[in-house]
């Protein structure tokens, strides 16, 4: 038998490090000539030279689209400045992965599916499936040589204590109206007992079949499949603070922070309300949609993660949708006001702040907001497993006890509207 060819062995190399990107092939040129027609002509000849090799050139694109796109409010943003963004990420990665920088694709794919538009977001999803793939098996062997054979590796490994869970609730915790907890609801009963009445209720024992329950509390697992992903996170105690920001890290130092490694950051570091299984199809499979997202025939408007340490907190809000908070892994404490309360909860005059309200429950000033002390109000502790169902325009106050992983599942009703 004759024995392949230098240049058949090559070809198999450059094969396997090679990203297929057939809409990018197809698309690319009807694309340069729309941003030529706005102006982009050094886009154009840096995308042009990407396309032939040369990285350089490639990170010249995505740095002069990137500025497009914070030229002025995002909604200002021409569409095809998002999709040029989109275009340099993958040049920039095809060259990444070719040279076996395998962290360095992922990081430019992820910031194309962050921040790029439409155009290639298959194109996107299948070379990040690609990538993945190298760079899985780089971060397994990783792992495999630094734990030790008796090294705990969960990510929440002790039970939170009474005493110790009602020293960080805000006043009044725990000793108003409990929501009411519900084993094994059926969808009729949920639909006629608290969707078209507008009342919360704890689902249990829905969610057993989940494989993030097991796997969410993994810290090798997490690492494995998505370590390497670039994600949005907020730093700060919560968005209405001054000293509140964004960054953008990877999904490994993201979990250093949490458990408390990562020495430089003093405050806490929260991955919320981010569409991440839209972005890391491996958590996606983790997790199953609630049939009670159907009650009403509307449609799911979005799927977000909320991971962070004990202590983040999301203050007192409403939000538009009909919305099932499932409980992943570690507890959190909420607190609910009615929808009718609005005015006595005092929000924000301002557009963009409109749904938040101006009162700390953890240090409440009553000369300024006298109303809010004598109002009921529901709360509970979510344990993991748990689902809490929020109905529209409640008012609620989330705290993390423990480290916490949870999933929002937002839907509205089949006309379209949030409210029942």
């Amino acid at each position: 038998m004759a024995l392949p060819s230098a240049s058949t062995a090559l070809s198999t190399t450059d094969s396997d490090l090679h990203l297929p990107t057939p809409t990018l092939e197809s698309q690319s040129s009807a694309l340069l000539h729309t941003v030529s027609e706005h102006g982009g002509y050094a886009y154009v000849s840096m995308a042009s030279r990407a396309a032939a090799g040369d990285v350089r050139a490639a990170e010249a694109a995505r740095e002069m689209a990137w500025e497009q796109l914070h030229s002025g409010p995002w909604h200002s943003v021409l569409p095809v400045w998002r999709d040029a963004y989109a275009m340099a990420c993958l040049h920039v990665a095809k060259l990444h992965f070719a040279a076996g920088e395998f962290s360095e694709a992922l990081r430019a794919l992820d910031m194309g599916l962050l921040m790029g538009g439409p155009l290639f977001k298959s194109d996107l999803h299948a070379a990040v499936s690609k990538v993945s793939a190298k760079s899985s098996a780089a971060a397994a062997a990783r792992v495999s040589e630094e734990n030790g054979p008796n090294l705990d590796r969960r990510l929440v490994r002790e039970d939170l204590k009474a005493s110790e869970m009602v020293g960080v609730l805000p006043p009044k915790s725990l000793s108003c109206q409990m929501v009411v907890k519900k084993s094994g609801l059926s969808l009729e009963g949920f639909l006629r007992e608290h969707f078209l009445p507008g009342w919360p209720v704890i689902l249990t024992d829905c969610m057993g079949h989940w494989p993030a329950r097991t796997k969410w509390n993994d810290m090798d697992y997490l690492l494995r499949v998505a370590g390497d992903r670039t994600v949005p996170v907020e730093v700060g105690k919560n968005y209405l603070y001054p000293e509140w920001k964004q960054e953008l890290i990877t999904f490994s130092q993201f979990l250093e922070r949490i458990r408390g490694t990562d020495s430089s950051s003093g405050v806490p570091t929260y991955l919320a309300q981010h569409p991440l299984f839209d972005q890391i199809n491996e958590l996606r499979d983790d997790i199953c949609i609630p049939d009670y997202c159907c009650a009403g025939g509307g449609e799911l408007r979005s799927t977000n993660a909320w991971f962070g340490p004990a202590g983040t907190i999301t203050p007192l809000h409403h939000d538009p949708h009909h919305n099932v908070f499932a409980q992943v892994v570690g507890k959190k404490y909420i607190r609910l006001y009615r929808a009718s309360l609005s005015e006595e909860l005092y929000p924000h005059t301002e557009t963009m702040l409109c749904n938040s309200s101006q009162v700390d429950l953890d240090n409440i000033d009553e000369k300024e907001f006298p109303k809010v002390q004598d109002l009921e109000f529901l709360d509970c502790i979510l344990e993991e497993g748990d689902m809490l169902y929020i109905p529209p325009k409640w008012w609620h106050y989330v705290r993390s006890l423990t480290t916490s992983m949870s999933v929002s599942f937002w839907w509205s009703d089949y006309d379209g509207s949030a409210t029942s």
